[in-house]
């Protein structure tokens, strides 16, 4: 307790050298954005488009949508794979302009530069050709995402001696952008084809995520970063060995978490500045006084950084910061989660600095980068460590987290490959993993079986197979493992990996919001249902930059069913798929009550919200009446951009929707491992 007291008054002296000495860091988010009833709009309002270079704006986007068409009507494969190359030039200024997200006059010439450009390239694939595809220095390219099927951008850096023939793979850095509330899709892309970036290494592909805006690269944030380099990956020869995160700011902290999240994936990991967890950060940054419920307080836990912190043992890392950045606090608090596991964290101090990069830190950043990236990244490591508070993220290297006892508590796989043909294992809070490794990855004697010593217990197991690959699953029952997958009971359900919840979690995959066709019996369910649907489908936009599908319940076919999560909109009396699954949910829900266990809920004035696995295809999420639970006030500040709400909640509607919840929350909690009421 001495220790986090010392550390916050340094922390806050920190604070205040960059108030005197750094005043316009603190205008994007700071002490003044701590009004829950007082938030200004992000992004704000754009400037008025005069009527003139309006009608040039719509002519150039009814000419490149036409051609955009004639596109998608093509049959050769190679046009259709590159029309998000096009698309994304239309999407950036149909939105500005449609939004009024135009946030300087310049930045409509820039929106009839970007047309123009998009015109181009829509004009080069109608002939068959595609030069920026073959194009080394800044290349701007898109994807469609599988979340919404909306384009989305990112920014390339094509080192000059890459050759686009050959087998030659080439290392891969990612960079992790600050915070920009006005960086809409025409601003990212403009700023992609003309700034190279803090760091191009030689030889090195470097990838500039969008991240759909201004989310710290959280949600469908993260879920854009994997997606770019998984395009990226397909488009060009990246070493899978040899790729890194790297970013400074809101970037920064982007890096800490995909640094602890994905471990394994990365060769190293560079963050500067930004934050690494939530309340510290809150506290000294934005000088906030925290009132969280505990299961606010045990969803910090999906990116709060500390507690994961023993991944980074797989990881290598060299943390940045200004000697008078308050931003230290990211890295600061980060060596100390280091140290208290036996990590003793690099940690490079940009002398006299406030929120910016020292040259000579540069320097020595690079050239430890550039050494990680000769060695490259361990696939089969002897020792992995893997540390959990969810499902989501359950693997590290051959270490995969089926099952926990309890989730958002620390649960914790250290396995060791140890000679003659042995494996040791402790675990906490697990109750089944599986070790894999594939097709000449295994270090094992084929000839003989493995020995496991798993919590203090011996198993043998079969050795690696013919092609050196090895597989293996164990559960626990009561506490005792067994080796192999658990057996289910037909229908029994289990929180596994992507669908283990919360309610955030289903916009990280494919969505649909499903509106009611009917009336729901309470007029305030009805008013309130409309009013927070709206709410979703506006904010989607707004903060993740996609265009949510919105289907009504009367069209949803199995295909649908099928392929995505679905937000239910309404009351069983309403919406008919609300109706047709209810009996199947663990909340009850009638014309007279809503019953929650031994709780009773009026209908007249309350309403659930929930995640759970949908009653219709168990593969997938059904959502009651929820969009993405952080709300304006978390706008503010990226440190509260985490799940607001658990895995159920029942909303009084008597208390109107803020800038915080969408109501007044009188019960929430998580469900248990077998999706079942606690």
């Amino acid at each position: 307790m001495l220790l986090q007291q010392n550390l916050f008054v340094k922390l806050s002296i920190l604070l205040l050298l960059n108030t005197v000495f750094f005043p316009a860091l603190l205008q994007a988010d700071g002490p003044a954005d701590n009004l829950p009833d007082q938030v200004r709009r992000i992004p704000m309002l754009g400037v008025e488009v005069p009527d003139e270079q309006k009608q040039h704006l719509k002519l150039g986007l009814a000419k490149l949508q036409t051609s955009l068409d004639q596109l998608k009507n093509s049959k050769n494969s190679r046009v259709q794979a590159l029309i998000p190359d096009v698309e994304i030039y239309h999407r950036a200024v149909r939105c500005a302009l449609e939004f009024q997200e135009f946030f300087h006059e310049r930045e409509i010439g820039k929106g009839l530069e970007l047309l123009k450009q998009g015109q181009q390239r829509a004009d080069q694939l109608l002939k068959g050709e595609a030069p920026w595809t073959r194009q080394t220095g800044l290349v701007v390219r898109g994807y469609v995402s599988k979340i919404d099927n909306t384009v989305q951008p990112y920014g390339l850096v094509i080192p000059d001696n890459y050759t686009f023939s050959g087998k030659s793979r080439y290392r891969c850095d990612l960079w992790f952008h600050g915070r920009g509330e006005r960086l809409s899709e025409g601003n990212f892309i403009n700023q992609r084809q003309y700034s190279r970036g803090q760091y191009t290494p030689a030889d090195t592909i470097v990838l500039h995520p969008y991240g759909r805006y201004s989310n710290a690269f959280k949600f469908a944030g993260e879920v854009d970063v994997l997606e770019a380099l998984e395009s990226t990956k397909q488009r060009y020869r990246i070493d899978d060995d040899r790729i890194s995160v790297r970013g400074f700011s809101m970037g920064g902290a982007a890096c800490w978490q995909f640094a602890v999240h994905y471990a394994d994936r990365w060769f190293a990991a560079n963050p500067g500045a930004g934050f690494s967890e939530t309340p510290l950060f809150l506290k000294v940054f934005q000088k906030e006084t925290l009132k969280p419920t505990w299961y606010e307080k045990k969803l910090w836990q999906l990116y709060d950084c500390p507690g994961y912190a023993l991944n980074l043992y797989q990881c290598p890392t060299i943390a940045y910061s200004g000697e008078l950045d308050s931003q230290k606090q990211a890295a600061d608090v980060m060596e100390e989660a280091l140290k208290k596991v036996g990590i003793d964290m690099v940690h490079i101090i940009g002398p006299k600095m406030g929120h910016r990069i020292h040259i000579d830190s540069k320097r020595i950043i690079e050239a430890k980068m550039d050494s990680l990236a000769k060695v490259g990244r361990q696939t089969i490591p002897h020792t992995v460590h893997l540390v959990a508070y969810t499902l989501k993220y359950n693997r590290m290297n051959w270490v995969t987290l089926d099952s926990m006892e309890e989730e958002w508590k620390q649960g914790q796989i250290d396995a060791r490959l140890v000679p003659n043909n042995r494996v040791k294992i402790k675990t906490e809070n697990v109750t089944g993993f599986t070790l894999k490794m594939n097709a000449g990855e295994s270090p094992f004697d084929m000839t003989r079986p493995v020995m496991i010593q798993l919590d203090g217990t011996e198993y043998q197991v079969p050795g690696p197979l013919s092609d050196r690959s090895w597989h293996v699953t164990f559960h626990k029952t009561n506490d005792s493992w067994d080796v192999g997958a658990a057996i289910l009971k037909p229908g029994q359900l289990v929180k596994r990996h992507n669908l283990q919840g919360p309610i955030d979690d289903a916009f990280m995959d494919s969505f649909i919001f499903v509106s009611p066709t009917g009336k729901s019996v309470s007029a305030t369910v009805e008013k309130w249902v409309q009013s927070e649907m709206k709410h979703a489908v506006v904010h989607w936009r707004q903060q993740f930059r996609g265009d949510a599908r919105v289907m009504k319940d009367t069209q949803i076919t199995d295909q649908e069913i099928a392929s995505s999560n679905l937000v239910l909109w309404g009351d069983p009396e309403s919406n008919q798929l609300i109706k047709k699954i209810i009996s199947k949910l663990p909340i009850q829900w009638n014309r007279e009550e809503i019953v929650v266990g031994q709780k009773h809920f009026p209908a007249a004035h309350h309403a659930p919200i929930l995640i759970f696995p949908n009653p219709l295809n168990p593969t997938k999420y059904v959502v009651l009446n929820s969009g993405f639970t952080y709300r304006e006030y978390a706008y503010l500040n990226n440190a509260r951009q985490v799940p607001m709400l658990p895995d159920w909640a029942i909303i009084d509607l008597r208390t109107p929707a803020g800038s915080q919840y969408p109501g007044k929350v009188v019960d929430a909690d998580f469900f248990d491992e077998n999706w079942q009421l606690k």
